[in-house]
């Protein structure tokens, strides 16, 4: 339960700091451009828009994070079954019935008779 709600956060902090990314400029326009110069005066100025991006987007990075970490916690864990899911399937699979070696016979020598 909690480690789905780990998962639910991560997602939606994820895709706020996807937006977040897309809405900056490279070069220092960023969202205070798109209203039109003189109107983005009102909302607080290019420098203020560049601020607040700046600082929501290293705080979702942190939160990202930690949610991250701390999901690691919350992951369900099975502690009765110690064995691996491989060695379950290896174990499952029918055994290759082993047959002993095959015994190669020798030739016989020819003894030398010049005694």
């Amino acid at each position: 339960m909690t480690y789905t709600l780990f998962l639910v956060l991560i997602v939606i902090v994820a895709v706020l700091l996807i937006l977040i990314i897309m809405v900056q400029n490279p070069k220092g326009g960023g969202l205070s451009s798109s209203f039109g110069g003189q109107g983005s005066q009102s909302l607080g100025g290019v420098q203020n828009t560049t601020n607040f991006l700046d600082k929501s987007t290293w705080t979702l990075a942190t939160v990202l994070f930690a949610l991250i970490l701390l999901s690691n916690f919350a992951i369900p864990r099975n502690t009765v079954d110690t064995k691996s899911q491989i060695e379950e399937t290896l174990n499952d699979r029918n055994p290759v019935e082993q047959t002993a070696p095959v015994s190669v016979e020798q030739p016989a020598t020819v003894q030398d008779s010049t005694n």
